[in-house]
């Protein structure tokens, strides 16, 4: 992308602001309460106090909850863990309805979340990625995207892969005269926050900063009308729709690129806050994070979407578990705790993350997180 990049720099520090004000709130809202028992340990849990911890939520980090549970019920007698892919919104929305006792959520909860539930805390439990993928046959290598060309190709400016403005950042590279049909998500979506967020954070002179003008970002958002496109419910069903359509281009989370590439789908490079084009591998997602770590506040709410690290990833977030801090009894309010706990501490070991492309939190969040674990009580 050209330019400066001092529309980027506002748009952080908007967002920075944004969450010093959120942070007031929780804080606010924060109630202490209790210690953690360790499955395993002395101390933990009997069966008849742990019972049942249900979540559902992200279907980004859904691979990983699920592997999380199976080993964390094979550790801790007397618990079952039920895990669903629903949504990063239905997540945040069944925690602060108390239909579920954890919502996983690719998105750090809003001012507007906090109003109608001030008890709710956003911890995060791993570091992770989202992609661009696409669908050109034949093709080799990897394209390169930026915020620019990605928000006038959803919005229907851009139609054909062989563009002018894509073939200007992708030189001596054989693109396609092919038709381009956008795959976005059409429930209330974290990869659409991620995403969108991405399309906001562009020079103010651009193609995107009109995007944040005119859309904005957000887990849902009021698309532009472009023909052709396709609009899809969960991670699975964008991965396959683009599989299925010669021409696509789609954003999904990093746990379903094993699969994408798989199925013969290319992953686009993309262009981060210095115009330098990254693939999100693990160092290029740990330099993008560890820009962020000494800013990340108390209650962890941050976005971490093209940071200025020079080799970093342009879109990178916490996977977060939303709770409650106001649980029905004790009982449940320990299975809680011991459960989350374990999730950043023995669940961020590389046997579980590496699985599906995350990365382990830094020490300095799981300190924080084990401090807002200990917010929640009865």
């Amino acid at each position: 992308m050209a330019g400066t990049g001092r529309g980027r720099r506002g748009f952080l520090l908007r967002r920075a602001a944004l969450c010093t004000m959120i942070g007031t709130a929780l804080a606010v809202a924060a109630a202490a309460c209790g210690t953690v028992s360790r499955p395993g340990q002395a101390g933990a849990l009997d069966s008849a106090q742990a019972g049942t911890i249900s979540e559902t939520g992200s279907s980004l980090l859904y691979p990983l909850m699920r592997s999380w549970a199976a080993a964390y019920q094979r550790a801790t007698a007397g618990v079952t863990v039920s895990t669903a892919s629903t949504s990063s919104g239905t997540g945040i929305s069944a925690a602060s309805a108390g239909t579920t006792d954890l919502g996983a959520s690719d998105a750090y909860l809003s001012s507007g979340d906090l109003v109608k539930n001030p008890a709710l805390l956003n911890i995060p439990l791993a570091v992770s990625a989202q992609t661009v993928i696409y669908n050109l046959p034949d093709f080799s290598g990897h394209v390169r995207l930026d915020g620019t060309v990605l928000a006038e190709i959803y919005d229907g400016t851009i139609t054909m892969w062989n563009d002018p403005q894509i073939a200007a950042i992708n030189p001596r590279v054989p693109l396609p005269p092919m038709k381009i049909v956008p795959v976005r998500r059409l429930d209330s979506s974290g990869d659409t926050f991620l995403f969108t967020s991405y399309l906001s954070t562009g020079d103010q002179s651009s193609a995107d900063q009109q995007w944040n003008s005119q859309i904005g970002y957000g887990t849902t958002v009021t698309w532009p009308s472009v023909p052709g496109e396709l609009p899809e419910t969960g991670s699975l069903n964008v991965l396959h729709a683009c599989e299925a359509t010669p021409g696509c281009v789609a954003y999904n989370g990093i746990s379903y690129l094993a699969q994408a590439e798989a199925g013969g789908l290319g992953e686009a490079e993309l262009a981060n806050h210095s115009d330098q084009y990254t693939l999100p591998t693990a160092d290029a997602i740990t330099a993008s994070v560890d820009s962020f770590v000494s800013l990340t506040p108390t209650n962890e709410t941050i976005s971490m979407i093209d940071g200025p690290a020079l080799t970093g990833y342009p879109i990178v977030n916490y996977e977060y578990a939303v709770v409650s801090t106001r649980q029905p009894n004790a009982a449940k309010a320990s299975a809680l705790k011991a459960f989350l706990e374990w999730v950043i501490t023995t669940g961020n070991d590389p046997n579980y993350v590496d699985a599906v492309g995350f990365q382990p939190l830094p020490p300095a969040l799981v300190t924080l997180g084990k401090q807002q674990i200990q917010e929640i009580g009865s």
